[in-house]
């Protein structure tokens, strides 16, 4: 049988496929060995009432593919996995699979505080076809680095050891971290472990990683706004980022991506700063008066992004409850930063308006468009 090879965002792909059994390093900046590179997109999760808006999710999906991306993370924490039922992550990431059709790469959720859960659901990922999976620290159980390691990322590992696994480090969302000691020595009894989602913040501890982990290992920024610096100093070398910005902007944090790979830093930086004000808005904190006083209200990932995907005229949605509404203060924020973005860089926002066929400009600027997003008090 003839096979027709060629390299595509990391992966060997033969006959549509892509296939697990060699390596199939891309070789790049300075000569270092990368696996992940380019921009991933932490999709979100299009709901109804009803429960998973599968067409739309389908127009995502499409979107995201048409605009270069090198993957598509189903059901990470920005999906709201953490409310959706095993049948339902299941599904979706089922579906973002058969959606890409071995156009880029499909990278499962399926970490959980549970490694029976997430073995069961690697498991379904793996019959699926998906190439990579993402496995987030367990939150709220407190397991110690050592314990991460060897009764949850190892565990998976090896019992997929064609997929890649990315352990996906946030210690500002589960309360605990694998340490790079500890990911060094996965790494090495297990060369499927081969990269890290990394957003923890702290810039010595990537370059920790990467002194630990070696060339061979590839790093990937967890937080928008960290990724021109993680990919530009040279003893972090991250590859590219797995982003929740590029739900609205892929075309441009690939862009980003890219020039930075290249050494093209003035360019990178250029769309770095451009795509900042959608950077910020990740996570949007409000000062809120209550009967009691003031407090401080943090609308986090996904919820501004996805509402501003709901203003623009992107399938996104309502949220799955404890995930409910933003406030009017924290609307006008997420407003404020894509104004900005479509008057400074218009050419930023201009594919959504051509993919979905919608006038991105009358959506930000017409208040019909925010009805029923907001709390009216809080």
């Amino acid at each position: 049988m003839v096979y027709t090879a060629f390299i595509l965002a990391g992966f060997t792909l033969i006959a549509g496929k892509y296939s697990n059994d060699s390596k199939p390093w891309n070789l790049n900046q300075g000569g270092r060995y990368i696996m992940f590179s380019g921009c991933y997109t932490a999709l979100i999760t299009p709901m109804t009432e009803k429960g998973v808006d599968f067409d739309g999710l389908a127009r995502l999906v499409e979107f995201q593919v048409v605009s270069g991306v090198s993957g598509i993370l189903a059901v990470g924490t920005t999906g709201e996995s953490p409310t959706l039922d095993w049948d339902e992550h299941d599904k979706v990431i089922e579906k973002v699979y058969e959606y890409v059709d071995g156009r880029c790469v499909t990278i499962g959720g399926t970490g959980s505080n549970s490694t029976a859960e997430t073995l069961r659901g690697t498991e379904h990922a793996v019959e699926c076809g998906v190439e990579a999976v993402l496995l987030v620290d367990p939150y709220y159980n407190g397991p110690s680095s050592l314990e991460i390691r060897r009764e949850y990322v190892e565990p998976v590992a090896r019992a997929f050891p064609k997929v890649k696994v990315i352990p996906y480090i946030i210690p500002g969302r589960t309360g605990t971290q694998l340490l790079a000691e500890d990911l060094a020595i996965a790494h090495s009894n297990y060369p499927n472990v081969c990269a890290v989602k990394e957003a923890t913040t702290d810039f010595e501890n990537m370059k920790c990683i990467r002194r630990c982990c070696g060339d061979d290992f590839d790093i990937l920024s967890g937080d928008d706004d960290k990724t021109y610096k993680m990919m530009t100093d040279p003893e972090i070398k991250a590859s590219g980022v797995i982003s929740v910005a590029s739900n609205i902007a892929p075309k441009a944090v690939r862009q980003m991506t890219e020039h930075l790979s290249k050494g093209e830093i003035e360019k990178g930086e250029k769309l770095a700063k451009s795509l900042q004000p959608l950077f910020d808005i990740i996570t949007v904190k409000t000062s809120e008066e209550t009967p009691y006083g003031t407090v401080t209200c943090k609308a986090r990932n996904p919820l501004a992004t996805k509402t501003l995907m709901n203003i623009i005229g992107m399938p996104s949605g309502i949220f799955r409850p404890p995930l409910g509404k933003m406030t009017k203060k924290g609307i006008q924020v997420v407003l404020d930063a894509a104004r900005k973005v479509h008057k400074n860089s218009p050419e930023i926002l201009e594919p959504i308006g051509s993919f979905f066929g919608v006038d991105v400009g009358e959506r930000l600027s017409n208040d019909k468009f925010c009805s029923g997003l907001y709390y009216e008090k809080y």
